[in-house]
């Protein structure tokens, strides 16, 4: 198994292409569409670099994998999809729940909230394989309830669960988001694998200038986390969490991003020959 990891300054995330070196045939988890709020501009950079990447190696893409619908980067599933047809985007079946608690924010008339426009919905009892490898979906919610951490071999993919030793985990504030659930999904879920498994993180801000990273051990975690240790208690957490999140500012392009991604990575509709996002307005109380 081969792990090449491309990370997007602009929005801190990392994507990874996972290739079966025998067989060629690889997936890809959180590929970024570049999204420029100044003139809500769209580009292909990451896309047309993570191409490349495919292209060079002669690999087949399988699979277009979200761990979640992302509140901070649009999603550029679809154009992969364009230029990769034969791969499926693929999504946590609890997609829908999230569906649900955003079509009212976007006033989204229509719009279906059953995870119709994904081409697989994953749950925790079927592997999907390509090439000789396998991959396992753990449910591990509580920055949002649709959230996924893949496991292939002795690696995870953790998505925005759990974060470098030394930035922590995901924030909880989002719609249907839980402290206690993400809690949960750490420390009874990921914790109980092997020490040495690897784990692959979703995000790096790069605390204190440091230099990029993305590759820890659920060992290191459960011994340096600074927000979730193996010794941490669950009310510290959840108190920790919610007194944390109460500060925090929405993300950047959360409503960019996420009226997007709960629709598989697909534009709103044409109008007047002109694609639209909706932007809501926090009035003052």
């Amino acid at each position: 198994m081969k792990i090449e990891a491309q990370f997007d300054p602009a929005t801190f995330t990392l994507t990874y292409i996972v290739s079966d070196e025998k067989t060629k045939d690889a997936i890809i988890i959180d590929p970024v569409l570049d999204y420029d709020p100044n003139g809500s501009a769209i580009s292909y950079e990451s896309v047309n670099k993570a191409e490349k990447y495919i292209k060079d190696n002669g690999l087949n893409l399988v699979y277009i994998l979200e761990t979640h619908a992302h509140a901070d980067h649009l999603s550029s599933s679809q154009e992969l999809k364009k230029r990769f047809p034969n791969a499926k985007v693929a999504i946590n079946e609890n997609i829908k729940k999230v569906q649900e608690a955003f079509k009212p924010v976007f006033n989204l008339e229509g719009f279906l909230t059953d995870g119709s426009q994904f081409d697989l919905l994953l749950n925790e009892k079927e592997n999907i394989k390509f090439g000789d490898l396998e991959l396992q979906t753990i449910f591990t919610p509580g920055h949002t309830p649709a959230c996924s951490t893949f496991k292939i071999n002795d690696v995870i993919f953790t998505g925005d669960a759990l974060f470098m030793p030394d930035y922590g985990t995901g924030r909880c504030d989002f719609p249907a988001g839980s402290p206690e659930e993400l809690y949960d999904s750490v420390y009874n879920k990921l914790y109980s694998l092997p020490d040495e498994t690897r784990v692959f993180v979703g995000h790096d801000y790069q605390p204190g200038g440091r230099e990029l990273q993305w590759e820890t051990t659920i060992g290191a975690s459960k011994k340096a986390n600074i927000r979730l240790t193996a010794d941490t208690s669950k009310e510290q957490f959840v108190q920790f969490r919610k007194t944390r999140d109460a500060e925090l500012r929405a993300p950047r392009l959360i409503f960019q991003s996420v009226q997007v991604n709960i629709n598989a990575g697909e534009i709103p509709t044409v109008e007047a020959q002109t694609p639209f996002l909706k932007m809501p307005v926090a009035l003052p109380k």
